[in-house]
């Protein structure tokens, strides 16, 4: 029996991209907060630079996929660069004039574009990332992570609550973290899993992973 799209042990798609980002996003529309650059949580970025980090990730992500022939031993070569010594290497950056609603406009378009290009990509496509050759899936279950746990580390500076949907959480579980424990609930796992808490008889992780290679081409 083949598990339905959207079930919690169905594949990652598109709309849970999307999904991730419109959460997160009202999410961060919400919070009453003059100051992006304090603190996100255990990061040594600010949250601003957070934000910038993770509209990024999901700009390179899309970007990964697009050419007609994805590179499968490097990164399309965009320049990335840092605005201080220790903030993110980036490519792309939100006008600071523009104030957090352009940071988030920002957010929203990178969101949108790694949507669009995992939708309309076959699954058979392969690119380069230094966690393994992914497919589209693999590269929309990365988007995931980093929306839902940079969120996680910016609502936490700014002093707002952030649960994201179990069902989200233990989709990419399955798909990009195999050692996972699955007896645990969804969301405290996925931080246990990206080195941000400890669980129940398991020590917060100082070093860690995911394996973005689709699981049928993974070696043993």
């Amino acid at each position: 029996m083949v598990a339905a799209e959207g079930s919690p042990s169905g594949p990652v798609t598109a709309a849970d991209v999307e999904r991730a980002v419109r959460s997160a996003l009202a999410t961060l529309r919400g919070a009453d907060a003059p100051d992006w650059s304090v603190k996100a949580g255990s990061l040594e970025w600010d949250c601003w630079e957070t934000v910038e980090h993770l509209a990024d990730d999901l700009f390179s992500y899309a970007v990964q996929l697009s050419p007609a022939i994805p590179p499968l031993d490097t990164h399309v070569p965009f320049a990335w660069s840092r605005k201080r010594p220790g903030g993110p290497a980036n490519a792309i950056f939100a006008d600071r004039e523009a104030g957090p609603a352009g940071l988030l406009q920002v957010l929203d378009a990178s969101g949108a574009l790694l949507t669009a290009i995992v939708r309309t990509t076959p699954p058979t496509v392969r690119a380069h990332h230094i966690f393994g050759a992914a497919d589209p899936e693999g590269f929309a279950a990365m988007g995931i992570v980093e929306t839902l746990v940079h969120t996680h580390d910016v609502a936490d500076g700014l002093g707002i609550q952030w649960t994201p949907p179990a069902d989200l959480c233990d989709r990419v579980l399955a798909r990009l973290f195999p050692d996972a424990p699955t007896d645990t609930e969804r969301w405290p796992t996925l931080l246990w899993a990206t080195g941000r808490t400890e669980l129940p008889g398991r020590p917060r992780l100082t070093k860690w992973r995911w394996y973005g290679t689709p699981r049928s081409e993974r070696m043993p």
